[in-house]
């Protein structure tokens, strides 16, 4: 007997307070004005469930969705409510649970628990027409390896009790902590499945046979297979996208079961791994494919290669033309996750993001109309921060995209001129192997929104002030040490330390100009990638960036409430002289010429009120430091050196560094950054940061870091060792990129040799874990192309209590070459401005 192959759905859909867009459990109340043949109960009152007639075809499943959502979302609104068909609603917590007043979901509570009460989910079942229920059972074994691809289709899901979880749906992972969900193992009959049910129903962990939450199973109910593993899909095609690829496996297995052909399936842990990856990334990550051996491929291409295997069959049903366009404009679109995130990002509000999923649960079969044209000839990644789903500009930064769309190439080509002129003109240039080279920078502005600039703000400054605290403490009393949070071998002694520091005052700022490299995700999460407490490059780069931007482009439009990056120059100043005596003057000391930021020590002096000095331009006199030529007294040093201080010579050979550091003993001049902050940034320290938080603040890190081996750890360096292929190694006093190698990049000889350099000094080295860093347009050869970025941020600190410490209002955003992951302008890096915007 064949398969029927008809067509149904059950949707279960969220109520949704349209005030306070948070779930309201009056299902009751609605379900008391709507027909009992369409509408159900679920187990939570916060939920309706909708079942479709039997249809035949995916237009006819189409209208009966439309129909039915149309129809609740009437009586709802009557109620001040809408409906979000989403495996989570978004601002939903625990205490939105209220159950359904049935016996056997009390039942149910009573049994389950935290399982039950946890239940804020909602799911898509699709219902495909198998009468024989021994053919029925046979095809849900061979459709199971293809169930990931529907999920990660599906995937709506990101938020849970008000947080991202980082999963694309994680209705998935609450909904497999159920005992009788996931994959059955291996059934030949419709008999086998009835006992495995008789089995699990007399063992009393379940009640009855709908308790059977198997991905995929023949209904309880209907004559039918039932997929199950779906997220709730906002948009109707997305459904109906998912309902024609389901049938199709059905018949393609239905084909294959009449042709006798062998069936391997899926070891049981592969196929949860195949589901656990679907969950987590949905269709901006990888998808295990379907081989003997699965490998992870991009989620598109998993797709395209499953129409393409259906293809003979989505034909038969007369399904193939519906379901490729469906196909190709759900990858442009992107799965639900993908936009709830993306509506995130623009405010930091959850309301947004709940009110797109009512809008888009109500709205058009197809999607809600596009508010913005598309940017065909970009192609954006996963984390693309100006350029999203469906190659269409994220609002913010639509103005600025549409002033580039409507330039022609010469129009760009005579801006770059003009920046290059710009950029000779005020001899914008970095040193490299002492040459200096001309700064590139691109023309397209990175924007920074209030929300995110706000986040970093108090992560920044929290992790400023952790960093502060533990250099105060090892170069005093060290009790970081004694009471065992770090062992004092990776402390004193370590690189970075400097003995002489431990006379320097006890109540000395030893930084109070921090700088933090920062990445994001591909899910737009911010990662504190290094530290920088010694001498932090790149404030002034920031300032004259934004200078050359007003010049060459001064018609881009500009958001309200742009941040000034040159308000961070009195700050500066302010910053450095806090301290210091009263009347004396601030220095940047600098090496000279030859030091690679030596325009930024000239422009920070320059346009900040400082004094730009090196060796020769200082004296000591009388226990003060005094210009040699005014005979000013500078109360503070802001060190740009090259070498150490007390190592710094004049060219009388005079250690005119070692005579500063004993004034600074005294008290009598400040140094900023103080010498032996090296400890604090070296690479193996970053590791402990975390851990320095919760010691010195008693706080989390509100600012993740990227994970980090240390080699010297022997457990880690073996990981290390047979990984380094696979992470990103550094030397631990590393700098400008010099000696970082990308493994996944990287040739099998280089990758050799890194790992004999990592076993000859195991304590040389860290590796950490590939992030797949953020991209931002940048022009190439006349067209944008995306390329990878990251933030270098800055905190200034007068002191340890929160209010001494402030972010300062620039940013400076290095953008890698093309293929790289490296941004450091000695290693080909170029930047950009970065507009902060502060509501």
């Amino acid at each position: 007997m064949s398969a029927e192959l008809t067509l149904g759905a059950e949707e279960e859909l969220h109520l949704i307070d349209l005030e306070s867009w948070s779930l309201s459990a009056r299902a009751p109340q609605v379900l008391s004005r709507l027909p009992g043949d369409n509408y159900s109960a679920e187990i939570q009152r916060t939920t309706v469930e909708t079942n479709t007639e039997v249809v035949s075809s995916l237009a006819e499943l189409r209208a009966e969705l439309v129909r039915l959502r149309r129809g609740l979302a009437e009586v709802a609104a009557e109620e001040g409510l809408g409906i979000a068909s989403a495996g989570t609603a978004p601002r939903s917590v625990f205490a939105d649970f209220e159950l359904t007043a049935t016996g056997r979901y009390g039942r149910m509570q009573e049994q389950y628990r935290l399982l039950v009460d946890e239940q804020l989910i909602c799911g898509l079942q699709i219902h495909v027409g198998v009468s024989n229920r021994d053919l029925a059972v046979q095809i849900m074994q061979r459709v199971a390896r293809h169930l990931p691809i529907l999920l990660a289709l599906s995937a709506s899901s990101p938020f849970w009790n008000g947080q991202d979880t980082g999963y694309s749906s994680i209705r998935t992972i609450i909904w497999q902590r159920w005992p009788s969900a996931g994959a059955t193992g291996r059934i030949e009959s419709a008999q086998e499945y009835d006992e495995l049910l008789d089995d699990l129903i007399n063992s009393g962990v379940i009640a009855d046979r709908k308790m059977a939450y198997f991905d995929v199973r023949p209904s309880a109910h209907a004559p039918t297979l039932e997929l199950r593993v779906c997220d709730a899909c906002p948009i109707v095609d997305d459904a109906i996208l998912i309902a024609g690829l389901f049938r199709a496996l059905i018949r393609s297995a239905e084909h294959e079961i009449a042709e006798a052909k062998p069936f391997v399936p899926f070891p049981a842990p592969i196929h949860r791994a195949a589901i656990w990856r679907a969950a987590r990334g949905g269709m901006t990550s990888e998808l295990l494919d379907d081989s003997r051996h699965p490998r992870p491929v991009p989620a598109a291409q998993a797709v395209r290669g499953l129409v393409d295997r259906l293809r003979p069959f989505l034909t038969e049903l007369d399904d193939l033309d519906e379901v490729e366009q469906l196909v190709e404009t759900a990858l442009a679109r992107g799965n639900s996750a993908d936009r709830q995130r993306a509506a995130l990002a623009e405010r930091g509000e959850l309301d947004d993001v709940v009110e797109l999923v009512v809008n888009e649960t109500q709205g058009p079969a197809g999607g809600l109309p596009a508010q913005v044209p598309e940017l065909r000839s970009y192609r954006p990644r996963a984390g693309d921060e100006a350029v999203g789903l469906g190659h269409r500009p994220r609002p913010v930064y639509a103005d600025i995209i549409e002033h580039f769309r409507t330039r022609g190439p010469e129009a760009w080509r005579q801006a770059e001129d003009r920046r290059d002129a710009w950029t000779d003109e005020h001899e914008l240039t970095f040193g490299v192997e002492q040459e200096a080279r001309r700064f590139a920078v691109d023309l397209v502005p990175r924007v920074l929104r209030a929300h995110e600039w706000e986040n970093l703000r108090a992560g920044l400054i929290q992790r400023a002030r952790a960093i502060e605290f533990f250099l105060a403490d090892v170069y005093g009393p060290q009790r970081v040490l004694a009471d065992g949070v770090l062992p004092a071998d990776r402390v004193v002694g370590a690189l970075g330390w400097r003995p002489e520091s431990t006379r320097l005052p006890s109540g000395a700022v030893r930084a109070p100009i921090m700088g933090f490299d920062l990445v994001r995700n591909e899910f737009g999460g911010w990662r504190v990638l290094e530290d920088n407490v010694r001498n932090p490059s790149g404030a002034a780069y920031a300032i004259a960036i934004r200078d050359l931007l007003d010049a060459v482009l001064p018609d881009l439009p500009r958001p309200a409430g742009l941040l000034q990056p040159t308000d961070a120059l009195p700050r500066i100043k302010a910053t450095l002289l806090r301290h210091a005596r009263p009347g004396t003057a601030a220095a940047v000391f600098s090496s000279g010429p030859r030091a690679s930021a030596w325009f930024e020590h000239r422009l920070l002096a320059e346009r900040g009120g400082l004094l730009l000095v090196t060796a020769d331009d200082l004296d000591v006199v009388d226990g003060r430091v005094r210009h040699r030529t005014t005979g000013e007294v500078v109360g503070a040093l802001y060190l740009r050196l090259d070498d150490e201080l007390v190592d710094v010579v004049d060219t009388d050979a005079r250690h005119i560094g070692a005579e500063i550091f004993e004034v600074a003993v005294a008290g009598d001049v400040v140094l900023a950054n103080a010498p032996g902050n090296g400890v604090a940034d070296d690479k193996a320290m970053y590791c402990y940061v975390p851990e320095l938080i919760a010691y010195y603040l008693q706080e989390r890190p509100l600012l993740e870091s990227v994970p980090t081996y240390r080699t010297s750890d022997e457990t880690e360096r073996r990981i290390v060792l047979e990984r380094v292929g696979e992470l990103v190694t550094k030397p631990v006093d590393g700098h400008g990129g010099h000696g970082v190698l990308i493994g996944p990049d990287a040739s099998a000889s280089a990758v050799a040799l890194r790992r004999a350099e990592i076993a000859a000094d195991p304590a040389g080295w860290v590796a950490q874990e590939v992030v797949a860093l953020s991209s931002h347009p940048t022009f190439d050869a006349g067209a944008l192309q995306p390329r990878h970025v990251d933030l270098r941020a800055f905190v200034y600190l007068r002191g340890t209590a929160p209010d001494d410490c402030e972010l300062a209002p620039l940013g400076l955003t290095r953008v890698a070459p093309e293929g790289s992951l490296v941004v450091n302008s000695s290693q080909g890096g170029g930047a950009k401005d970065t507009w902060i915007i502060n509501e």
